[in-house]
């Protein structure tokens, strides 16, 4: 079968090869992929730095946001042959600490989990692979190509679910959200804050193309040009960009009793800042900043039902991009106006 594939830590190494079949002893359930999304995270692989082979291999499957079609499952796994499927991504470690021990491998407290596709294990940019039943989230046909989006999805259903638990401290009646990055994180973001009928402003360098226009269909204020220009004391924050000026920024100014969630990975770098100035705000505005990364099965579950209340049209203006996956190369390149690509490995649904 198909695969692509990278040496970690090499630049420039993406290389599409024949791998054997998937063994049974992979998992019970046969899936046939049928497309991966292409993110920030899989470019950074690509480009050597980071991404970890499976023991023993000096190859990496990439591809983690995918979604599958099932070709065969064993009788009562809920699953049956021609299901819409996405794998969870993320594997709880060989001895489970006490969060992977409970299924929530999203929190886990000793770094030894694996990640399909970028840590330890192979991901889903081939043309098959296995995985037992509880590793799989079943797709409603109805989202048909628009389920490649529910492990993106997944990573702010669980920001929201954490956002949501931290307001409950107190009376909390949040009414804006401000969302800082306009990529497809930062509208997926987006998408859910207009689910719970929040007022949504989102702040993206970006000043033109398909950006502006998904989340003013979303009912939203698009702020183009550096975040600073926003004037706004927002009740939640979703940073999304990891870009540390930008984080340093949306720290402050905020409305009291502020959740601040920030679920953009950055790269090192140093910023100026008034750390006692932040300090006092949060403390007298009894603030919360937090972080969120990743997501477990009931995020995935939560972020299906997100993607089935919001207007296909909308999602499919998220795809810009569909290439076959022999033409990966191309669904890397980073041209104007892109939010989200989507390599094709097998026939799309209906």
């Amino acid at each position: 079968m198909r695969a692509l594939t990278v040496t970690p830590g090499q630049p420039s190494a993406a290389e599409l090869v024949e791998l054997d079949e998937p063994s049974p002893e992979e998992g019970s359930v046969l899936v046939r992929t049928v497309a991966v999304g292409v993110c920030g995270t899989d470019r950074e692989i690509m480009s050597g730095e980071y991404g970890e082979a499976p023991p023993g291999e000096d190859r990496l499957v990439i591809g983690h946001e995918s979604l599958g079609r099932v070709v065969e499952a064993p009788e009562g796994s809920g699953l049956s042959a021609g299901d819409l499927v996405v794998a969870v991504v993320r594997e709880p470690d060989p001895e489970p600490c006490t969060s992977c021990a409970v299924g929530e491998q999203d929190m886990c407290r000793n770094g030894r989990y694996t990640e399909h596709g970028i840590k330890g294990v192979h991901g889903f940019a081939r043309d098959s692979y296995r995985a037992e039943p509880d590793r799989l989230v079943a797709v409603p046909a109805s989202l048909g190509l628009r389920g490649v989006l529910v492990e993106p999805a997944s990573v702010l259903a669980k920001a929201w679910e954490h956002i949501e638990h931290i307001g409950r401290r107190g009376r909390w009646e949040p009414r804006t959200v401000l969302v800082t990055g306009a990529g497809p994180v930062g509208l997926l973001a987006a998408l859910m804050g207009a689910q719970r009928g929040l007022e949504v402003h989102v702040a993206d360098l970006v000043t033109d193309g398909p950006k502006p226009e998904l989340v003013r269909r979303l009912g939203g204020t698009y702020h183009g040009g550096p975040v600073e220009q926003v004037d706004l004391a927002a009740d939640v924050v979703l940073e999304c960009t990891g870009v540390p000026q930008v984080v340093a920024h949306v720290l402050g100014g905020t409305a009291p009793g502020a959740v601040v969630c920030l679920a953009g990975v950055s790269s090192p770098g140093r910023v100026d800042i008034d750390l006692g100035s932040l300090n006092r705000e949060w403390v007298l505005d009894n603030d919360v900043v937090f972080g969120s990364v990743n997501a477990n099965r009931r995020h995935y579950e939560a972020a299906v039902e997100a993607l089935v209340q919001a207007d296909p049209a909308w999602l499919d203006g998220m795809v810009t991009r569909v290439v076959p996956l022999e033409d990966f190369a191309e669904a890397v390149e980073d041209r104007e106006g892109d939010i989200k690509s989507v390599l094709l490995l097998d026939t799309p649904p209906d």
